[in-house]
């Protein structure tokens, strides 16, 4: 491709709207542009990285047995009432009515339009395993739609629906798809691992998150120093040390604060550790006001809340339900509360002599001991984990790292096939649900999460598998014949070696070309100039590594095949981390 018949709208300066690097990049670099909160166009550069994406994966899915197939954005509100997930699925989930007044919705996930299509179809256990894929367009409507297409609300996602006849031919459907995931993400370049993960609202019992391993990402997952345990935070388990406090703490005894609401005031105030306060935190279950009890350095986590009561939703209860319940914001504790349920972190078995609000305006109490004082409904994990917990399989040390997740692999069961009504008949004719699994992979975040993953303070670093162009041709001279001339040569050449190669042929200065060839991440960058052919030579570039060297202008064709060989070398698909 000649620059001059492209469409690459490069820019000097970010947009003020950019808030991480791959957002910046993507819009100086020309691949995206906003049109709206979360909706972005994506340009031809943009566009042929997304499609390097996509024909990877569906390579892979392919080889894994998955059959493609395409089906409709729209879907009506019905298929979603039968699921359950009308209500259930949050605000996410764009609703609106057509001119007949039916209510519909935009896609965000298609499960429920995949079982209607199916029940009717697949009747008899011969016709399984199945599994269907799709790559299309997806619509979440986010509250607060951020870093371009980390967190869009319009994307590009591949996702995939197998349908077995019992859990054993689910298990071997999951590890073919787990595995396929494992191979897209190894031939893109990137680096990855796969961990355990909550399965939130697409629902079942287990799933994994595969992982883009930046210092950036928005997740953070935990990973066992010596063992294979790896999970997002939000799922990671906190094993309790054991043992109870078996001393009586002293009675219990309030104490005036006036004007200390947080625990960071209320330790300076007493001169206190905080792992010697209480916090409670207050959430709306399912309608059901459920108090959670923390140590004062802890983070409930509202996922472990969730999952607990197995609830469709689990939100913090806002602050002026919390006067009615004898819960004062800043001074709220397990005293006296009309809450439905209290609920209270194991960890908290294991001390006592506790401070804590007094459930009254300005005044807290310590010696708390929660037997004794409170009416604690159960004890559970409830807390995010840390750096300091163990591994809750093996006991050794955990690392905590960031990443950014690009896929998602969930095992339904029969969650929605029973609610539907997906039944075939088995061997005996006797009607049972189909068992399902999903699979998702966010196309267009992968890209941007890869520039996450492969940049400097030059620009993209793309790994050849999802560059728009494995190599870029720089003319320093265009207006000179010689220098023309064997540029389009070179062209040619490597046009003949089946590499998407893109040919600066702009009459700018030598210094804005070399600023947008760093810009727009090549790999390879073939440097053309007068002054070099008068040598005989010309230059080549390694975008990642940033070095250099010469081949003969006469005898580029070996020389760049030599050179090439070892620089995709650099590149070559390693396996997960």
């Amino acid at each position: 491709m000649l620059w001059s018949s492209f469409y690459l709208p490069t820019l000097k300066e970010a947009p003020a709207e950019a808030e991480v690097v791959s957002h910046r990049l993507m819009l100086r670099a020309g691949m995206i542009r906003k049109l709206t909160s979360g909706v972005y166009a994506y340009m031809p550069y943009g566009n042929m990285a997304i499609n390097k994406v996509a024909d990877i994966v569906r390579q892979e899915m392919n080889r894994a047995g998955a059959v493609e197939l395409s089906l409709p954005m729209v879907q009506p509100a019905d298929l979603w009432r039968e699921s359950g997930r009308w209500v259930h699925y949050g605000k996410e989930l764009l609703r609106f009515k057509d001119r007949h007044e039916r209510e519909c919705c935009l896609g965000p996930t298609h499960e429920e339009v995949i079982v209607s299509i199916l029940r009717g179809e697949l009747r008899s256990y011969r016709q399984l395993p199945l599994n269907l894929y799709q790559i299309q367009t997806k619509f979440r409507d986010e509250i607060r739609p951020r870093f371009g297409l980390l967190r869009g609300r319009e994307f590009i996602m591949k996702d995939a629906y197998s349908f077995d006849r019992d859990d054993e031919g689910a298990e071997r459907s999951y590890k073919a798809m787990y595995d396929a995931y494992a191979r897209i993400f190894t031939r893109l370049g990137l680096r990855f691992r796969a961990v355990e993960a909550d399965s939130g609202s697409i629902g079942g019992k287990f799933s994994h998150e595969f992982m883009l391993l930046a210092n950036t990402g928005e997740d953070t997952i935990a990973v066992c120093s010596a063992c294979d345990y790896a999970t997002n935070l939000e799922r990671a388990a906190v094993t309790p040390r054991g043992g109870k406090n078996s001393l009586p703490p002293p009675p219990l005894e309030e104490i005036s604060t006036p004007g200390v609401k947080s625990i960071e005031e209320l330790c300076l105030f007493l001169d206190v550790p905080p792992d010697r306060t209480l916090k409670t935190m207050f959430f709306d279950v399912d309608g059901k006001v459920v108090a959670v009890l923390v140590r004062g350095d802890r983070v409930v986590n509202g996922i472990k809340v969730k999952n607990y009561f197995d609830a469709a939703l689990a939100e913090l209860l806002p602050p002026e339900k919390m006067a009615e319940i004898g819960a004062p914001a800043g001074f709220a504790g397990p005293l006296n509360l009309a809450a439905d349920y209290i609920l209270a972190d194991h960890e908290l078995e294991e001390g006592g002599g506790w401070i804590a609000g007094a459930g009254k305006t300005g005044f807290h109490v310590k010696n708390l001991d929660l037997e004794r004082d409170a009416r604690v409904s159960a004890y559970a994990d409830l807390r995010l984990l840390t750096a300091e917990d163990p591994c809750p399989r093996c006991g050794a040390s955990l690392e905590l790292t960031r990443g950014i997740e690009v896929g998602h692999t969930f095992k339904l069961g029969v969650k929605y096939s029973a609610a539907m009504k997906a039944y075939f008949l088995d061997e005996n004719s006797l009607e049972r649900p189909l068992v399902m699994g999903c699979y998702g992979i966010g196309v267009t975040r992968v890209v941007a999460a890869c520039i996450e993953q492969n940049h400097d303070a030059d620009g993209i670093i793309f790994p050849p598998a999802i560059a728009p162009f494995a190599v870029e041709i720089l003319n320093l001279d265009p207006k000179s014949g010689k220098v023309t001339e064997k540029a389009l040569e070179i062209y040619d050449i490597i046009r003949g070696s089946k590499l998407d190669v893109l040919l600066d042929d702009r009459e700018e200065r030598p210094g804005v070309k070399f600023k947008d060839a760093d810009l727009l991440g090549s790999p390879m960058q073939v440097i053309i100039g007068a002054r070099g052919l008068e040598r005989g030579i010309v230059e080549v570039k390694n975008r990642r590594s940033g070095a250099k060297a010469e081949l003969s202008a006469v005898n580029f064709a070996a020389g760049f095949e030599l050179w090439k060989d070892r620089l995709l070398e650099e590149w070559s698909p390693r396996p997960s981390v």
